[in-house]
């Protein structure tokens, strides 16, 4: 064991979630059951084409309506604000920025962009009021797709622009140019990765309340980031901080969506500024589909050059970025890091990575779940298995030959410093659990009764830990990405854990609950866990995001609550006139060790001296009270890594492709909770399938979005879910505390690779090739007409 490892105990139990019985029960608080007195509802005007001039607006007859309280429309929101809607993430210099406000004020530049806002007695005459605003708009010409975009004589979707690309960068390792002048093979693939979003349980919402006598700002939101959402309100409403609380109640489903701010949350607190009331905005799922922020949306152009034996030396890759109508707040970020991941887990000594941003009239582009790394290792998984049967060899020998060895950790990639791991052997793993599983078995016995089974395999790597927040802000970030936690023990021996990272279904209440009472020596029912408000909880730089929440939340905690074990001994030692070094805590009881019914003090006992009765029991020197705070900004991200390995069945008939089993081998270091570790990989493998063979967010030629509801927008229901299995390694992060990494993201990240690959698997005769998702089954059944048998030899 390393040093930042943890002996057995709470800390990799599979206990249950603290948080459950609310949820479960109904007891839980969402944003939407935040009703204040004198509270007004909101609705927003949105935009009916792709791309249009506002030529006018009246709202008038909108403003006379019985109920109507206030309107706004973009110039009111231009003027009221000091800054249009930031872009947090801005790692490409000379990027061309969009800069805009909450409500369009000169275009609308994708169906669904806000025009206007209502804020009346409830939703309802909010509503109708919509109904009575007269829009006067120049329709021009959209541009829909990325060839429209990047077409010579395109419409400009901002005059001042030259072009339609908003940004391109292009990052090198090695010499690129004369590995693939000596390789043996060169192989190259163009993929395609459906337009996609998150679609959590609940949509998203806001309750603000701006008091006019104070001048204080008061928000309930929906969202993962308190702590940014707070300062970036402050940015925008020219407002300082310690004016502004953001309250975050239970988020229902946050996959990166709630991370993103959104200028439903500016428009809200404009309108109860205006109003001298609260005002609620509530997104229903209509607009959601719209409003919300889309993801996953690329062309990836990818290239190898390897020797003979299978060996990479080199590659090369272009991302083509299908960002929307504006820049959303985490900008070009998702797309950047698949150009920054494109090698994934490969030890390849000549990278040269490109990406290219380019605006079309879509919704904007913004955080989903594995942000840009799903289509990372769709990039480098495909063209590892086409390189394969190129060389005739199998995909995973090609991989065991090129993962990065364990001797090499700390490995430096074209952008990253990998920490820590060893790669081979869960692919190892992997494979052994399939054969002892009898996949292999399955499949054949399947064919022999004229069915088609396959296997296919993918290798992820997942950027965990967010930080450290110099090297983070030197990249592009405008802002902070640090963990604060505070561990208190109360005058009765309680303990209160404060975070400032966001409760949203992940089990972070549980998680970092282990952790204070396994270091304490606490029962884990003396732990409650305090989150969701920016007054009273702690700073954590990013929110809950980037699978930082367990390993930067959890390595704070566990640093601050050595510390207040060791203050907890020190007391305990003067009132058992003991060294501190004999005692231990066992149960929230201090006693000497290996001393059973010898004398002991309990933690109630302990805080009674801290706080209450001091005299003779609290020692010289040492101060009342017992809390402890930790900050923790790690020196370097650290990566988990897994294989996916899946069982498919291809229907040739009807292009269905159903799901028989899947298996996950997973190393996300030390494990806090394996039931939360699991429930976290299966719930992203989930989101992995959905985006594999059913999701996809299509516009038409004209520029109308097509999935508006989900009757359109297909995501995997039970019933099209596999049983789940995961087996889990463990190589620490050894400057994490702990040793903890994060694998919030893991499942979604080589789903869509497994199973490609397991399509192809099921379809052995074929020179079949699946470079474009989802794999729908129209799609799959027009590359099963067109695929070409497999040349014998």
């Amino acid at each position: 064991m390393t040093q930042h490892q943890v002996p057995p105990g709470l800390i990799g139990a599979r206990v249950r979630r603290k948080e459950d019985p609310r949820l479960l029960t109904g007891r839980a608080q969402f944003v939407d059951d935040v009703v204040l007195p004198g509270m007004l509802e909101a609705a927003v005007l949105r935009s009916p084409h792709p791309h249009a001039r506002i030529l006018g607006i009246d709202v008038r007859a909108a403003l006379e309506l019985p109920g109507v309280f206030a309107v706004l429309t973009g110039e009111d929101v231009r003027a009221a604000c000091a800054t249009p809607q930031p872009v947090v993430w801005r790692m490409i210099p000379d990027q061309r920025m969009t800069d805009q406000y909450a409500l369009a004020v000169d275009k609308v530049r994708y169906v669904g962009q806000a025009v206007a806002v209502v804020a009346a007695v409830d939703r309802y005459v909010a509503e109708d009021a919509l109904g009575l605003i007269d829009v006067e708009y120049e329709v021009l010409e959209p541009v829909v797709t990325l060839d429209d975009a990047l077409a010579e004589g395109a419409p400009l979707l901002y005059d001042n622009w030259p072009d339609n690309v908003s940004c391109r960068q292009t990052i090198p390792k090695g010499d690129a140019a004369a590995a693939f002048a000596e390789a043996d093979v060169v192989v190259t693939e163009t993929l395609t990765y459906g337009r996609q979003m998150g679609t959590p349980l609940e949509t998203r919402g806001a309750v603000m309340s701006w008091d006019p006598f104070t001048d204080q700002l008061e928000g309930w939101m929906s969202t993962q980031s308190p702590n940014l959402t707070r300062d970036l309100l402050g940015e925008v409403l020219g407002l300082p901080v310690d004016h502004i609380r953001v309250r975050t109640p239970h988020v229902g489903g946050g996959f990166g969506n709630k991370f993103d701010f959104y200028g439903e949350e500016v428009l809200a607190a404009l309108l109860s500024k205006r109003t001298g009331r609260p005002v609620k905005v509530i997104e229903d799922r209509l607009e959601s589909f719209v409003a919300n922020a889309h993801s996953r949306e690329q062309r990836i152009e990818v290239s190898v050059a390897a020797k003979s034996d299978g060996t990479i030396i080199g590659m090369r890759g272009t991302v083509w970025a299908v960002l929307g109508g504006q820049l959303a707040t985490v900008g070009i970020g998702p797309c950047w890091l698949s150009m920054a991941l494109m090698a994934g887990p490969y030890d390849i000594p000549h990278v040269e990575a490109t990406v290219v941003g380019v605006v079309t009239n879509r919704s904007p582009y913004g955080s989903y779940r594995g942000w840009g790394q799903p289509k990372a290792n769709f990039a480098h998984e495909r063209i590892i298995d086409k390189l394969a049967h190129e060389l005739g060899m199998p995909a995973n020998e090609v991989r065991r030959r090129n993962l990065i060895a364990p001797e090499k950790f700390p490995y430096p990639s074209q952008v990253f410093f990998y920490d820590s791991g060893n790669y081979a052997e869960c692919l190892d793993m992997a494979e052994q659990a399939v054969a002892d599983r009898g996949w292999a078995k399955r499949r054949d016995a399947a064919a022999e009764e004229g069915r088609s089974l396959g296997i296919g395999y993918s290798f992820h790597i997942e950027i965990s830990a967010l930080g450290p927040s110099k090297i983070m802000n030197q990249a592009g970030l405008q802002h902070s990405s640090f963990d604060e936690e505070v561990v208190r023990i109360d005058s009765a021996g309680g303990v209160t854990v404060r975070t400032g990272l966001s409760a949203m279904g992940q089990g972070i209440e549980t998680a970092l609950a282990q952790v204070a009472a396994q270091t304490l020596g606490v029962p884990l029912d003396t732990v409650k866990v305090l989150h969701g408000d920016t007054e009273t909880n702690p700073f954590t730089g990013y929110g809950t995001g980037a699978s930082r929440g367990a390993a930067l939340g959890g390595g704070a905690l566990l640093r601050a609550s050595s510390r207040l074990r060791d203050k907890v001994l020190r007391i305990a030692a003067h009132m058992l006139e003991a060294d501190a070094e004999d005692l231990e805590i066992t149960d929230g009881v201090v006693a000497v060790k290996g001393a059973p019914g010898g004398p002991s003090v309990t933690m109630r006992q302990i805080g009674d001296a801290a706080y209450r009765r001091l005299d003779g029991k609290l020692p010289d020197g040492e101060d009342p009270t017992l809390e402890e705070r930790d900050v923790l900004d790690p020196d370097n991200v650290a990566f988990s890594y897994g294989t996916t390995a899946v069982l498919a069945e291809v229907d040739r008939e009807t292009g269905r492709v159903e799901l028989l089993d899947y298996l996950l081998v997973h190393d996300c270091g030390t494990v806090i909770n394996p039931m939360i570790v699991d429930g976290q990989i299966h719930g992203g493998a989930t989101q992995g399938i959905g985006g594999a063979l059913f999701e996809e967010i299509v516009y038409s030629p004209e520029g109308q979005p097509l999935t508006t509801t989900f009757m359109d927008y297909l995501i995997p229901t039970a019933s099209e879910i596999p049983t789940f299995e995961t087996l889990h390694m463990t190589t620490t992060a050894d400057h994490i505390p702990g040793g903890f990494k994060g694998m919030g993201e893991a499942g979604t990240i080589g789903a869509a690779s497994a199973i490609t690959a397991a399509v192809e698997d099921a379809l052995p005769e074929l020179d079949l090739r699946l470079t474009r998702l989802p794999v729908t089954p129209p799609r799959l059944l027009d590359a099963l007409t067109t695929a070409t048998p497999k040349d014998p030899s």
